[in-house]
């Protein structure tokens, strides 16, 4: 026999034994019930006699109905949550219960009912509804279809993090849609954030506390402006963790990793961590933001990508702080790296960063140089808040370009301009001097040291601090 049975008597009148009976008499009949079932099981139900529960059995049958297969499921927030302690203790509800949209006429709404009617109150908290897995047309993928993805080959194929990052990017309120182009995509995504650790755990060799500028006011403001983008970060992601919208979370991190750290950050302090000397004020600098990002980047994707920041997190200086990355919280934001001035600040610069990044470029594409620091451009800026932003800045750093000047005024008419910064004009012009043998950037060789004639004057700096020599 299949199903739960509903083990009633009911008389010759309709009327079930629990209402036909006294409560004694009912109570003596549901204690042999249940003896019956404790030792054979739901099939000592359908294989007993009526006499077996109450001893006149004449005018009296046997209920041989099942219950509603829902109502099976709905007990679970008695019998697989509530008796076992698996339960909010000051509430007595579940966080969530989560299944697909079909679940609203079925588990979730005999849960619903059966809770409410048994306990006076919802068995859960909140609902997670998720659609079906559907192809890249939006047809129904499945067995009946006979095109069901298997995870185990998508997981050969492409990796287990793959298939949860696909998972995490999908919005998953609505059908997900899934192909081999829409997988690998998923796998760039990937590789973009892979590397981003890996770059992080690079740049960070070496690294430790006795490093680090602990004082935010003496980092530089491109470092500031960074502590203030992870702090806008965690503030987002929590709310979208929270709010179980995975894929906001993963759209946060990329643009993060390509846009602020990949396409900016990094490349603009890739000659300080490759060429300034070790115990440099904006090395050091650099690296304690880096590795503030790295502690960050593993927790907030450590629910995403769990192998991936497991072993991140095992080569990183973090290991030392707990077993595992998933036994660590989202670390808490100091207060003094919100900077909202900074931010603003930025912002303009990057605006005239885009012009001077798109004039160059053009200079690429045509062959007239093969790098930014063969570049020196002049850039004219028409808003003198805009080139304010530029105080205490070097502009070629920011360009990396080998020089850079900024003028305020409208530039000539065959500046290179972008449409939506008018303001901003730029010559790309051609750097001048010798190209330093360490750097790349070009110098006037007056001003080397005399015994390293083919480094620039910093890089010598940098040498002999490494070799022992001094400042």
């Amino acid at each position: 026999n299949w199903g739960v049975p509903i083990t009633l008597l009911v008389n010759d009148k309709g009327a079930p034994h629990t209402a036909a009976l006294s409560e004694a008499e009912a109570d003596a009949v549901n204690q042999k019930i249940l003896a019956k079932i404790r030792a054979e099981g739901v099939e000592g139900w359908f294989s007993a006699d009526v006499s077996d529960f109450i001893e006149d059995a004449s005018g009296w049958d046997k209920v041989e109905d099942v219950l509603d297969v829902w109502f099976d499921s709905g007990t679970t927030h008695a019998f697989a949550l509530r008796d076992r302690g698996i339960i909010d203790e000051a509430t007595g509800q579940a966080d969530v219960y989560m299944e697909g949209s079909d679940q609203h006429r079925g588990w979730f709404q005999s849960s619903l009912l059966e809770c409410c009617a048994t306990r006076g109150m919802p068995p859960y908290k909140q609902l997670v509804t998720h659609g079906f897995i559907v192809d890249e047309t939006g047809k129904k993928m499945g067995k009946s279809e006979g095109n069901a993805v298997d995870p185990d080959k998508v997981a050969q194929q492409f990796g287990i993090e793959i298939l949860r990052l696909w998972t995490a990017s999908s919005d998953f309120t609505e059908d997900l849609r899934m192909s081999d182009e829409i997988l690998k995509t998923n796998a760039e995504s990937y590789r973009r954030l892979r590397n981003t650790l890996r770059y992080l755990l690079g740049a960070l060799d070496g690294f430790g506390p006795d490093e680090a500028v602990t004082d935010v006011a003496q980092m530089p403001s491109l470092e500031r402006w960074v502590l203030h983008r992870l702090s806008e970060l965690d503030q987002a992601i929590r709310a979208a963790y929270t709010g179980h919208d995975f894929k906001r979370v993963m759209a946060l991190l990329l643009n993060f990793c390509s846009v602020d750290l990949s396409a900016v950050y990094f490349d603009i302090r890739k000659d300080s961590l490759y060429c300034d000397a070790p115990g440099d004020q904006r090395r050091r600098a650099a690296r304690t933001v880096m590795d503030a990002i790295l502690r960050h980047l593993v927790t907030w994707l450590a629910p995403i990508m769990p192998f991936t920041t497991e072993e991140a997190f095992q080569l990183s200086r973090f290991a030392s702080e707990a077993d595992s990355v998933h036994l660590m919280q989202f670390a808490e934001m100091p207060a003094s790296w919100r900077d909202d001035e900074v931010a603003a600040r930025w912002n303009k610069i990057f605006r005239v960063r885009r012009v001077v990044t798109g004039a160059i470029e053009i200079e690429r594409r045509e062959k007239r140089i093969r790098s930014s620091l063969e570049a020196a451009p002049t850039v004219w800026i028409e808003d003198a808040d805009l080139l304010a932003a530029f105080e205490g800045e070097a502009p070629e750093d920011i360009f990396i370009t080998s020089q850079a000047e900024l003028k305020l005024g409208q530039g000539p008419d065959d500046a290179f301009r972008l449409d939506d910064e008018k303001a901003v004009a730029v010559k790309p012009g051609q750097a001048s001097g010798v190209k330093c043998a360490r750097s790349w950037k070009y110098f006037d060789p007056a001003t080397a040291d005399p015994d390293f004639p083919d480094i620039t004057p910093r890089d010598a700096a940098a040498v002999r601090a490494i070799r022992g020599q001094g400042a």
